[in-house]
């Protein structure tokens, strides 16, 4: 490979060593750096830091204001904790979970809601979707209700679809063009957003926070759109045994480790691969292996993948690459 090779869409020279600097790919024989690769695939302009602190900088700030927070969540991969933003934001936050249209039609919002609001303990809760406007206008009404000033600020990780529900709420509620102004925000490198929809409302919108627990830091750029899907995902239910596995893409094998013939049903991307197979096959073997116990009312959830209902108690081995999360939590659905 090119000693100090340049992405071609910038310019800068690439590296692997820090997310949160410029330049960065987790794959150094690829030609464009991160950021590059998401305007040319998706459109996506992401702000640039090179401090890791910037982000939790950002959010200080934020908290500092006492304005309204609008925390924007993928439905389809919820984080394990999602309060850990309290511990630098003590703003009311309204949590809105995106990408409604990525689950199947079946699964009743209220059932996601009342799931969580046993969990989280938010402002206001609801589910909605850019793509379709759905529930945008019950979304804007909340945020009349619930708004300290005019401005509000939008908070989240990259990818929950921020970008988009933006530019929707702008189509919808703006009146005319708007008008977009840049500050920088104290004590950080990274800049704000604002964007002026009417007369009583700022939307301020923030850079997306990175968790590199997440699988799409990890995986092949073919991976990228299919992870991003727009798609209703179509559940995969499989009989298993035990001494057979799952295996999932390129990237994940799940063994059954049980006695009892058992229900694997996934939510993940359609685009996903998903074959049977034999345990005794070698596949995926040279990657980490970790043991989980897992009850009939749980999920194993492969964090920025989806999620795993399983029927009856059993005892996995899942082998994954180590630095993506994985956790076991209460039946989302």
């Amino acid at each position: 490979m090119k000693k100090n090779k340049k992405c071609i869409g910038c310019g800068v020279v690439l590296q692997n060593d820090n997310i949160l600097n410029v330049g960065y790919t987790p794959n150094l024989e690829q030609d464009y750096c991160m950021r590059c690769f998401k305007v040319k695939n998706y459109g996506e302009v992401s702000n640039i830091t090179g401090n890791p602190d910037d982000y939790i900088n950002i959010l200080k700030s934020v908290d500092r204001t006492n304005d309204l927070v609008l925390y924007i969540v993928d439905i389809l991969n919820i984080r394990e904790n999602l309060e850990d933003i309290k511990e630098y934001v003590d703003n009311d936050i309204v949590l809105v979970l995106n990408k409604r249209d990525v689950l199947p039609r079946s699964v009743k919002d209220e059932k996601i809601l009342n799931y969580l609001m046993e969990k989280y303990h938010f402002k206001d809760y609801i589910v909605v979707s850019s793509l379709n406007n759905y529930n945008l206008d019950l979304l804007y009404k909340k945020i009349l209700k619930y708004k300290k000033s005019n401005d509000v600020y939008l908070v989240g990780e990259t990818n929950a679809g921020k970008s988009s529900l933006i530019n929707k709420m702008i189509g919808n509620y703006s009146k005319g063009y708007p008008t977009l102004t840049t500050s920088n925000v104290p004590e950080t490198t990274l800049n704000k957003i604002s964007i002026k929809l009417n007369g009583n409302l700022n939307l301020i919108d923030t850079p997306g926070v990175v968790d590199l627990g997440n699988i799409i830091y990890h995986l092949d750029n073919k991976y990228y759109k299919i992870l991003n899907t727009r798609r209703e995902i179509k559940p995969k239910t499989y009989q298993i045994s035990k001494n057979q596995s799952l295996l999932i893409g390129d990237f994940l094998r799940i063994d059954y480790l049980s006695g009892d013939r058992n229900s694997f049903t996934l939510y993940i991307p359609n685009g996903i691969t998903v074959k049977k197979i034999n345990s005794k096959h070698d596949n995926l073997k040279e990657l980490n292996y970790q043991e989980y116990d897992i009850k009939f009312h749980e999920d194993f959830v492969v964090y920025g993948l989806g999620f795993i209902k399983i029927v009856l108690n059993t005892k996995i081995g899942v082998y994954l690459d180590k630095d993506i999360k994985t956790f076991i939590r209460k039946n989302l659905i």
